[in-house]
């Protein structure tokens, strides 16, 4: 079974369903009730038009949940609707469904959620770990915006910049996490960028193609994470990083800046630097107040006390950091780090363990792991 290829036939069939007129709750269970029909039946008699098959069994099975709660006319009316045999048209429906999701009807972060789970493949605890919100939080929040949703006709899309946010999740899930969504994300903000004149666009794509192009020097060849700091940058991908900046600078002298665009002047000042040592780090500072005044994320100012760490000392950076909540994520480690840099290994080896037990994937857990353990060999 051809888990990828249902993965990426799903939003577009959901697509048809919708414009179809289908309830974006009911054509989402219909289409997840098609895929587990398509993996009971496919590995003993493969379709030979896979989209077309599950366009017409997620539309059946729309049919079959429709007849118990409606009148034998309206039921009549939808079985003339349901699609002619024949191939599937090829149009990718996607980047529109992304749209149709962030409905003006839903908050833009239910919006996000909703996109997500619904769209992007991910699971409600991946959302709920890229909102640093609790699982049982994140399934309230996409249960409510199922029911806001439940009866509304998707006539009416969403904005840019939700759309844009639940592109830059996805990317982020596809390149950490546990499902590789990172170059459909990417393609989706191509085509995006292509239709779309939007200084936003251009950065959330110039960030997307930065960070991706030194994806090969995140891990060695026995899956271990590898720091920024340690990675072999001859492997990183100089067309795409020059791709990258050609975008971010034409939406930099636009003079609209978003924070999108910032997180990739940031990018793009790790990418330039020929070695971890001749970073410009004063710059990527500057950078992060920039992002800091745009957006409240406490991630940002993380980040930006790491950086602080870099530029005027680790001292300084831990002083930052004290400013910060202690139970946001990936704050031990970044404590374990800056009392490393400032020589206090005793107190780093502590935290390097206690941020292993905090860690969101298995590869980040055995990255600090193995820094405490070499701290503690000293």
């Amino acid at each position: 079974m051809n888990e990828a290829l249902l993965r990426s036939l799903t939003p577009s069939v959901l697509g048809i369903l919708v414009r179809r007129g289908a309830d974006f709750a009911a054509a989402e269970d219909a289409v997840q009730d098609a895929l587990v029909e398509a993996v009971r039946v496919w590995p003993a008699d493969p379709p030979r038009d896979p989209k077309g098959w599950l366009i017409t069994a997620a539309w059946r099975k729309f049919l079959d949940a429709t007849r118990a709660e409606t009148a034998r006319r309206r039921r009549e009316d939808l079985v003339d609707e349901e699609p002619a045999p024949g191939p599937a048209p090829s149009a990718d429906d996607t980047l529109q469904l992304y749209f149709l999701c962030a409905h003006p009807s839903l908050t833009p972060s239910s919006a996000v959620a909703l996109t997500l789970r619904a769209v992007g493949g991910l699971t409600t605890r991946q959302i709920a770990r890229a909102y640093l919100v609790p699982e049982a939080t994140m399934a309230q929040r996409i249960s409510r915006a199922k029911r806001t949703v439940s009866g509304v006709r998707f006539d009416r899309p969403g904005d840019v910049a939700t759309v844009l946010r639940v592109l830059y999740l996805v990317f982020n899930e596809g390149y950490s996490g546990d499902v590789d969504l990172a170059a459909e994300a990417i393609r989706l903000t191509r085509q995006l960028a292509a239709a779309i004149d939007h200084p936003e666009v251009s950065g959330l794509l110039a960030l997307m193609l930065l960070h991706h192009a030194r994806r090969a020097g995140r891990t060695a060849p026995d899956g271990s994470l590898v720091p920024l700091a340690e990675q072999d940058r001859t492997r990183w991908d100089t067309g795409s990083i020059a791709e990258g900046v050609e975008i971010l600078q034409a939406a930099l002298a636009r003079d609209r800046l978003g924070e999108f665009q910032a997180q990739a002047a940031i990018a793009a000042l790790h990418a330039d630097a020929p070695t971890a040592e001749e970073t410009d780090w004063v710059q990527i500072v500057e950078w992060y107040d920039e992002l800091a005044g745009l957006t409240d994320n406490p991630v940002v100012r993380l980040n930006r006390a790491v950086a602080i760490g870099e530029a005027d000392g680790p001292r300084a950076g831990l002083a930052a950091l004290a400013a910060l909540d202690d139970s946001l994520p990936r704050h031990t480690a970044a404590a374990a780090y800056l009392h490393e840099r400032a020589g206090d290994l005793t107190t780093a080896a502590r935290l390097y363990a206690e941020a292993a037990g905090k860690a969101p994937t298995l590869p980040e857990r055995d990255h600090l792991t193995r820094q405490a353990a070499r701290l503690n060999a000293r």
